[in-house]
C-alpha cells in the first residue's frame, strides 16, 4: 500500500468542477460521475466524494431552526460585557495618563 497522495487546492477545485459538469449530463449517476472524474485525474472516487461534500458544506447555510431570540439575548449580554470592559479600560487609561502628568510635573 503506497503513501496517500497530496493534492493541492487547485486540483481539488478542478475535480469538483469536473464532477459537477459530469453529474449534470443527462443519464449519469453521481457515482458514475465520480468514477469518471476519478479516472481522469487519478483520484480515488471516495476521496472525490469527500471533496464534494466539503465544498457543499462551505456553500450551504446551516439547516435547522434559527433561535433568533436566543441569539439576540446572547448578543445583548455580550454587548453589556464589552461596554463594562470598555469603561474599565477608559478609567485605567485616564488613571495612567494623570499619573504620567504628575510624574512630569514633579
Amino acid at each position: 500500500m503506497g503513501a496517500p497522495q497530496k493534492f493541492d487546492e487547485e486540483t481539488r477545485a478542478r475535480a469538483v468542477r469536473l464532477y459537477l459538469e459530469e453529474a449534470a449530463a443527462v443519464g449519469v449517476s453521481n457515482a458514475a460521475a465520480r468514477r469518471r472524474v476519478g479516472e481522469l485525474l487519478g483520484v480515488n472516487p471516495a476521496t472525490l466524494r469527500n471533496w464534494i461534500e466539503r465544498e457543499r458544506a462551505k456553500e450551504e447555510v446551516p439547516a435547522g431552526p434559527v433561535d433568533l431570540a436566543g441569539q439576540v439575548e446572547r448578543l445583548r449580554k455580550e454587548n453589556s460585557q464589552l461596554r463594562q470592559a470598555n469603561a474599565i479600560l477608559k478609567t485605567a487609561a485616564a488613571f495612567f495618563a494623570s499619573a504620567e502628568v504628575d510624574r512630569r510635573l514633579a
